[in-house]
């Protein structure tokens, strides 16, 4: 009979062996781990199996980013992507946009031209109420051109708008969020602008201007103020009725907006000086509209002035809180003034 101090001796014999083995076992699980994640960040080349463009959406997480690729049938291995991007601390660092990805890339290759943001198209959002100088710079500042070479596309040459000429494509470049290819010259981007600015003019324009007894540009030129005058979208018809009954009585706008467009830098006060300026955009001493729109109006402030509410109101104030208090005589007006302007 084998001693106690035997059997302990082969019992730790036992469970050295299945030690060794359990080490054995997690090394080779290991090594295989290893060779499946180098050969799939690194050697795997069969996706994309042709050249495919895929777009990345603003504010995109990166889950969405791998569900993209994962669908576009860019990435093969959509674990080890993240594990990769993970240990690279990068998974924050994708940008937006359109990449074209060239066939047969590597998990590697496809995460680099993302980080790098190695995009064919970028997202630029123009903001209602930009002017053209404004988009410009936008436009410029996403790497695309020089400011100055939009400025020339945008305020150097007009489109045929209703019948009329403009003078340029000031109020035509409908603000939104668009995808723009960045080997696009600033005409292409322009008309890019332009074409979404025909899709969202209503669909009776032209009869609703020939009703208003104004030119399609004239209304746009109104939209443009209604745009940079309001705040609040359910007030924008109202002020557009204060415009088109100013311009009926033949009574100067007084709109200090037009006059700030000649500035160029924002004013926050318009002074008595600036009043007292010739410039044709000073709507206190010229009547009528200013010569071109003075800034590019959303579809709120379009559809406002190709529909102006029906009112007898000849004056607003700002009350502060971004509404307006409206008015149909002077005594009225000056009222409100009193009471908001204090």
């Amino acid at each position: 009979m084998a001693s106690p101090q035997a059997s302990v001796r082969r019992a730790g014999r036992a469970l050295v062996g299945v030690g060794v083995a359990i080490v054995l076992g997690v090394g080779v699980i290991v090594g295989a781990a290893s060779l499946w994640f180098r050969d799939a960040v690194y050697g795997d080349r069969a996706l994309p199996a042709q050249q495919t463009d895929v777009v990345i959406a603003k504010g995109a997480s990166f889950s969405d980013v791998v569900d993209t690729l994962r669908h576009s049938r860019v990435l093969a291995h959509p674990l080890a992507f993240r594990m990769l991007a993970r240990l690279r601390h990068v998974d924050a660092d994708v940008k937006a946009g359109e990449y074209r990805f060239p066939a047969h890339q590597t998990t590697d290759d496809v995460l680099q031209r993302l980080v790098r943001g190695e995009q064919f198209a970028v997202w630029v959002t123009i903001p209602e109420g930009y002017t053209a100088k404004e988009i410009a710079a936008a436009l410029a500042a996403r790497g695309l051109a020089d400011a100055s070479a939009y400025d020339a596309a945008f305020l150097k040459r007009g489109i045929e708008m209703g019948g009329v000429r403009t003078q340029s494509l000031e109020g035509y470049l409908f603000p939104s969020t668009y995808l723009v290819p960045t080997d696009d010259d600033p005409q292409a981007t322009a008309r890019i602008l332009v074409d979404q600015f025909r899709r969202e003019l209503p669909p009776d324009a032209q009869a609703r201007a020939a009703a208003l007894h104004r030119s399609i540009p004239e209304i746009v030129t109104i939209a443009s103020l209604v745009e940079r005058e309001g705040k609040v979208d359910e007030e924008r018809p109202l002020i557009a009725s204060v415009i088109y009954n100013r311009l009926r009585l033949g009574m100067p706008l007084e709109i200090d907006a037009s006059i700030e467009y000649t500035f160029a830098e924002h004013h926050d006060v318009i002074t008595k000086r600036d009043l007292e300026s010739d410039s044709p955009y000073n709507t206190y001493r010229h009547t009528g509209l200013p010569p071109t729109p003075i800034a590019n109006p959303g579809k709120p402030s379009l559809d406002a002035a190709f529909r102006p509410a029906k009112s007898d109101y000849l004056y607003y104030v700002a009350r502060g809180d971004g509404r307006h208090a409206f008015a149909k005589t002077l005594a009225e007006h000056n009222a409100n003034v009193e009471r908001y302007l204090k």
